[in-house]
């Protein structure tokens, strides 16, 4: 399965390619995507999470929302599989 693509990104909106939802903040996998409540988590990555995919053999990027859906979406346009958890209001 592809990723989807980030149709659209907005201050507090976002649009995922495949689905009829607009996102305040998501989570977007090959196949799919879902609404994601950042305070699950927070908006920040543990440098822990960081070694911890990087152990695992996965390539990881921490960006600003915009800048990190462009290279989401350069990377999909390429083929790549590849995941992401977006946050559209900092």
């Amino acid at each position: 399965m592809a990723s989807p693509i980030i149709a659209s990104l907005s201050w507090g909106q976002m649009k995922v390619q495949g689905s009829n939802l607009t996102y305040k903040d998501c989570k977007v996998w090959p196949g799919g995507s879902r609404a994601w409540d950042w305070r699950e988590t927070g908006t920040e990555v543990p440098p822990s999470t960081v070694e911890y995919l990087q152990k695992q053999g996965i390539n990881v990027r921490v960006l600003q929302t915009e800048q990190a859906v462009k290279e989401y979406n350069a990377l999909v346009a390429q083929g790549v599989r590849v995941g992401g958890v977006f946050h559209s209001t900092c």
